[in-house]
């Protein structure tokens, strides 16, 4: 019992160090690699329908409360999530719902989005 204690205390130690790392929380300069010009016109086209009113639970673009739990994420985890779909907190379709956008179309629309809250 005594080897038991210091181990779990060592072992509890380097869960949390290594463990409990937060998620990337998004910057400028990550917003920054995007073409943010070219987002805002995919913005307009295919994401607005949903982005500007908050339909469907959609983060509302400028609403800084919209993306506070988002943004921990990342913006490579929100831009994957964009592509791909997901039902989480809400109902995204992969690539909005429009099958002929390019990951970089999707990948520049959301860096816009991201961008009105930084």
């Amino acid at each position: 019992m005594k080897r038991f204690v210091p181990v779990l205390s060592l072992f509890t130690v380097l869960t949390l160090s290594f463990g409990s790392e937060a998620k990337a929380a998004v910057t400028a300069a990550d917003v920054a690699k995007h073409n943010v010009a070219n987002g805002k016109t995919v913005y307009d086209a295919s994401c607005a329908a949903c982005h500007a009113s908050g339909i469907l639970k959609a983060p509302k673009t400028g609403v800084k409360a919209d993306w506070a739990a988002r943004l921990p994420q990342g913006l490579d985890t929100m831009i994957k999530k964009s592509i791909d779909g997901y039902t989480a907190a809400g109902n995204m379709p992969a690539r909005g719902g429009n099958a002929e956008l390019t990951d970089q179309q999707v990948s520049d629309a959301v860096a816009y989005m991201v961008k009105s809250v930084l």
